[in-house]
């Protein structure tokens, strides 16, 4: 399943940037889509599969780090990514003849780095969140994968900060996502149901 979803999603990418018809936003973001998916599967399979295969059940304290970050980054990403793709779709329903003049290649760029700037500097603050505390107890994480609080729940010292961050900021952030999306495709569906056909 890790192959298929490597040269599947890979694929997919490829097409997109090779084929000069599809550069268009939808496929943009659907690439985009492609791409994290490759970065989640990339981050988790790998370990995950030298843990079932190999019994391997350790991972460097900074390396697991690394894991959680572009896990966590690529969750993020996910959400914005559908956010635009969302925003697309109303665009090209409920104001067809604008459409070119909303979404030039500028403004599918400057989503781009929103959406993976947000992704990143919400996720960067968990990282120095986790190395300031110290690590006194068991160092066994009940996961494939690091995750922030499996990791968190390791230290020694009070969570607090982490508990509320780690639960506010990233899921506020799809939470917001999550409502845009229902509402762009409510305006979506009104406009469809609107139509005498």
């Amino acid at each position: 399943m890790y192959i298929a979803a490597i040269l599947g999603n890979g694929a997919l990418i490829l097409v997109v940037l090779s084929e000069w018809t599809l550069h268009e936003p939808m496929y943009v973001f659907l690439s985009m889509l492609a791409g994290t998916d490759l970065l989640l599967s990339t981050t988790t399979v790998p370990k995950s599969l030298a843990i079932f295969w190999f019994h391997t059940g350790e991972i460097v304290f900074d390396a697991c780090l690394t894991q959680l970050f572009f896990i966590h980054v690529a969750f993020v990403a996910e959400s914005g990514i559908l956010l635009a793709m969302a925003f697309d779709c109303y665009v090209a329903i409920c104001t067809p003849l604008r459409y070119t003049a909303v979404l030039t290649p500028m403004a599918v760029g400057k989503m781009t780095l929103a959406i993976w700037g947000r992704s990143i500097g919400t996720i960067f603050p968990i990282i120095f969140l986790l190395k300031r505390m110290p690590y006194c107890r068991t160092n066994i994480i009940p996961h494939s994968y690091c995750e922030h609080m499996g990791i968190a729940r390791l230290a020694c010292a009070d969570i607090t900060v982490n508990i509320w961050y780690g639960f506010s900021v990233p899921m506020a952030s799809v939470l917001v996502d999550v409502l845009v999306i229902g509402v762009f495709y409510t305006l979506i569906l009104q406009a469809l149901f609107k139509l005498p056909s």
